[in-house]
C-alpha cells in the first residue's frame, strides 16, 4: 500500500481527485469487501471537512444493514424506501439532501446531522449497498460532492468482490 497524504486541498474538485487516487492505491491488490469499505470510510472521514458520519449500508435480506463506518453508533437496520438511504435504493439514484428535517421520513440516527448525501453502489445491475455521509451543516453537499462521490463509488464497484455479501 502506498502512503496516504494527510494534507488535502480546499478546492473540492482537486480534493476528490486526491481521494480517488488514494482510494485506488488502497484497493490495489485487495478485493476483500469489508476492509476496503472500512478503509474507504476512514479515508473519506480523514479527507472531508464538516462531516460527522461516513459509512456504508449493505443490502441484505431486503433491507439495509449497517456496514463499516466512521462516526457515532448508527441505526443497524433500515427498510428499503425509508429514510435517505432507503430512498436512494428504492429510486436507484443519489440523494443529495440540503436539510434532513425537510426530507419526508428522514431517520435521525444522530440529531446533529443537518444535511446528507447517499450514493447507491451497484453490482451485476442491482444495488448492493450505499455510501452515506452526514454533516452537521445545512447544505454541506453540492453537485461537486455528488460527482466526486459517485466516482468514489464507481472505484469501489470495480475494486471490491461484491460476491462476498
Amino acid at each position: 500500500m502506498k502512503d496516504i497524504e494527510t494534507i488535502y486541498p480546499k478546492d473540492k474538485t482537486e480534493l476528490y481527485q486526491v481521494i480517488q487516487s488514494q482510494l485506488k492505491a488502497l484497493l490495489e491488490n485487495e478485493t476483500n469487501l469489508i476492509p476496503n469499505l472500512a478503509n474507504t470510510s476512514a479515508l473519506l472521514n480523514m479527507a472531508m471537512e464538516d462531516i460527522n458520519w461516513v459509512g456504508f449500508y449493505i443490502v441484505k435480506n431486503k433491507e439495509l444493514l449497517l456496514g463499516p463506518f466512521q462516526g457515532k453508533p448508527a441505526c443497524i437496520h433500515i427498510p428499503i424506501g425509508k429514510g435517505v438511504c432507503g430512498k436512494a435504493v428504492e429510486e436507484g439514484k443519489t440523494q443529495l439532501v440540503i436539510d434532513v428535517k425537510q426530507f419526508p421520513g428522514h431517520i435521525a440516527c444522530d440529531s446533529a446531522s443537518k444535511s446528507e448525501i447517499v450514493v447507491p453502489i451497484r453490482y451485476n445491475n442491482r444495488i448492493v449497498a450505499v455510501l452515506d455521509i452526514d454533516s452537521p451543516i445545512f447544505a454541506r453537499f453540492d453537485a461537486i460532492d455528488q460527482v466526486g462521490l459517485e466516482e468514489v463509488v464507481h472505484i469501489l464497484e470495480h475494486g471490491c468482490n461484491w460476491d462476498e455479501i
